[in-house]
């Protein structure tokens, strides 16, 4: 096992539903899973301490189904159950890898995971186990990206990991505009105050008040997430204070 290069001890990662579908439109893409799974375990081994939280688009999106007329509350207990489907579906791949794991749901689910108690988690992650959030926060009309934040602070996670489909935030749609511009780094206050598209306010606003480091990157390409981890090179973007580890 080598050791790891990371200026971090303990690290979450946030990964979107919409990451385990590959190049599909719906559901679970076995090979994509595979590749995340071995990427977080490559990172595990180090000594790297990894929590995870994952979101739940890519079986149901619970705005999406209140804009169809769906009682909100409902529609997001509907999209936290997403997320543990996804969060098994995890859990199951990593431990092919040869991980030890846990997930934790914020609602209680005996049969097939843990309720969420911090001392536990905390003590999961000291053991060197992969420790999965699952369920969001708990409670409709928050994201999975506030969970993030949540779950980060509670754990003294020392950054979040925001993984996307693009190499970092730009100044306009790279996809639309060829002229849009990456970020390097951004403060707290630029993505609420321009309204960038990294996570939600309620999340910035959690991390700026606890001055936790966000990085996004691009979950597309294979070693990413440890090019993430390690700062290596002019790589994705950086939200947060000027004491962030490699801004």
């Amino acid at each position: 096992m080598s050791e790891s290069t990371s200026p971090y001890k303990r690290i979450l990662l946030k990964l979107s539903g919409e990451a385990l579908m590959g190049e599909g439109k719906y559901g679970i893409h076995p090979p994509t899973l595979t590749r995340i799974a071995e990427e977080v375990a490559e990172l595990s081994r180090t000594g790297l301490e990894i929590a995870l939280v994952i979101g739940g688009g890519n079986i149901f999106r619970g705005v999406a189904g209140a804009t169809e007329g769906m009682d909100r509350a409902s529609a997001d207990y509907m999209g936290m159950l997403a997320t543990c489907i996804n969060s098994m579906a995890l859990q199951d791949a990593l431990e092919k890898q040869g991980l030890k794991t846990r997930v934790q749901s914020a609602i209680k689910m005996e049969q097939i995971a843990e309720p969420y108690i911090r001392r536990r988690a905390v003590r999961h992650l000291e053991k060197g186990r992969v420790v999965i959030f699952a369920a969001g926060t708990g409670n409709p009309y928050f994201t999975t990206d506030t969970a993030a934040s949540l779950r980060a602070m509670e754990i003294n996670a020392q950054v979040i990991l925001k993984a996307t489909k693009v190499d970092g935030v730009y100044n306009a749609d790279p996809k639309k505009d060829p002229s849009a511009k990456r970020y390097r780094t951004l403060t707290y206050m630029d993505v609420l105050k321009q309204n960038l598209n990294v996570m939600d306010s309620t999340a910035i606003s959690l991390c700026m008040d606890n001055k936790l480091p966000i990085i996004v990157f691009d979950l597309g390409t294979r070693g990413n997430i440890q090019r993430a981890v390690t700062g290596h090179g002019e790589f994705g973007t950086v939200v947060g204070a000027a004491e962030t580890a490699w801004a």
